[in-house]
């Protein structure tokens, strides 16, 4: 009986932890590394890069997918994201991390019926062989990463949320990322750095 206890109370701090674990903890980028470049496919089957992009300023790195019921819920939120900051330069870049093999909702077929059904406005991009979601240390769908365009190169100015209701977006109170392109369009300091991402876990 003790050891049945000492495994269920074991089990219930691993999954306490997990589920509020902080975005800043763990592998991948923090906040001021700089992010390295790739070359992924797009749902046009053009190849896309960071430095295609000559005159950003920055990047809104989302890595979302077809089949999350979470990263669903913001699709139209992340469009509005690129239509509103693409022409001050900082547009969308979307990434599939999910193994198709486990998802087949999220093939690359399914990811062009997807973005034609929505109008996405912004490159959809694959995730092949699964190999920048980890440089990145995204967990979930869908999981921010802002860049910003330094002399360094794509620095890391922002990981989490999007923002602070996932469920009903006329009841947001906080738009973690909108907040923080603010700041970096107005030169200022961004508030709130690191928020933790809610979504599916990415699947491997």
């Amino acid at each position: 009986m003790k050891k049945t206890l000492k495994k269920l109370f074991a089990l219930i701090a691993i999954v306490s932890l997990s589920a509020f674990t902080n975005i800043g903890e763990g592998n991948g980028y923090k906040i001021g590394d700089i992010a390295t470049d790739f070359s992924l496919e797009n749902i046009d089957g053009n190849m896309v890069s960071l430095a295609d992009f000559k005159d950003a300023k920055g990047f809104i790195v989302v890595f979302t997918c077809n089949t999350c019921p979470y990263a669903v819920a913001y699709e139209d939120r992340i469009e509005a994201l690129n239509k509103k900051y693409a022409s001050q330069g900082y547009p969308v870049i979307a990434i599939m991390p999910n193994n198709t093999d486990v998802k087949p909702g999220d093939n690359m077929e399914a990811m062009k019926v997807r973005a034609k059904e929505k109008g996405f406005t912004f490159p959809y991009l694959m995730d092949k062989g699964q190999k920048i979601y980890p440089q990145y240390g995204a967990t979930k769908t869908p999981h921010i990463y802002i860049l910003e365009k330094t002399k360094k190169g794509n620095e890391v100015k922002y990981i989490g949320g999007i923002d602070d209701n996932y469920k009903d977006a006329s009841l947001v109170k906080t738009k973690y990322v909108e907040d923080a392109v603010d700041a970096l369009i107005d030169g200022k300091e961004i508030k709130q750095k690191e928020t933790r991402a809610i979504g599916c876990s990415i699947k491997v």
